[in-house]
C-alpha cells in the first residue's frame, strides 16, 4: 500500500510517499493539490524521518540522507540516478559529464530525460545538473527551487 503525506515548507508543499516501508517519491509543489492525493493520507514513521532529515536538509544541518529508498525506473534510469548520488553536495555536473560517468557521452539527452523522471528529488539530487555551459536548465520543480536549493548548498558549503 502506498502512503503519502504533505508537510508545508519554505520551499513549498514537500510531497513524501512509501510503499513497503521504501521511500519511492519525493516532490515540492506550489500547492497541497498539485502534489497530488492518489494514496492514503497519513503520516509514518519513515514519512516523519524523511521529514525531518529534509528539514536539517533545508535549514544547512544535513548534507546526506540515510533513507531507504525504491525509486521505480529503466535500467538507464536507475544508473543515472545512482550517479546522481554521488555528485558531491555544493557541486554541480553537467548532463554531458553525468552521460561520461555512466560510459556513454553521447547519452546527454537521455540523461536529461531520466532526470525529468526523478521520483526522488532532492534526495536524489537532479538539481545539481547544468547546462554544458553553466545554465540553469530544466527541473521539474521548476528554475527558482533549482536556484534556491544550489544557492543553499553553496552557502553552507562555504560555511564550512
Amino acid at each position: 500500500m502506498k502512503i503519502q503525506f504533505h508537510y508545508q515548507t519554505v520551499y513549498g508543499m514537500l510531497s513524501i510517499t512509501e510503499e513497503h516501508n521504501t521511500i519511492i517519491m519525493v516532490s515540492v509543489c506550489d500547492t497541497y493539490k498539485d502534489c497530488g492525493n492518489d494514496y492514503v493520507q497519513r503520516e509514518t514513521p519513515l514519512i516523519t524521518a524523511v521529514y525531518q532529515q529534509m528539514m536539517e536538509y533545508f535549514t544547512g544541518q544535513r548534507t546526506n540522507f540515510q533513507l531507504p529508498l525504491a525509486s521505480k525506473g529503466t535500467a538507464f534510469q536507475q544508473k543515472v540516478w545512482r550517479a546522481l548520488q554521488m555528485i558531491p553536495y555544493g557541486e554541480t555536473r553537467s548532463y554531458l559529464q553525468l552521460a561520461e560517468v555512466i560510459g556513454n557521452p553521447k547519452a546527454c539527452r537521455a540523461v536529461g530525460m531520466a532526470n525529468r523522471y526523478n521520483p526522488i528529488a532532492i534526495i536524489i539530487p537532479c538539481h545539481r545538473m547544468i547546462g554544458v555551459n553553466g545554465a540553469l536548465v530544466g527541473y521539474a520543480g521548476g528554475l527558482n527551487l533549482k536556484k534556491q536549493l544550489l544557492d543553499l548548498e553553496k552557502r553552507i558549503k562555504m560555511q564550512n
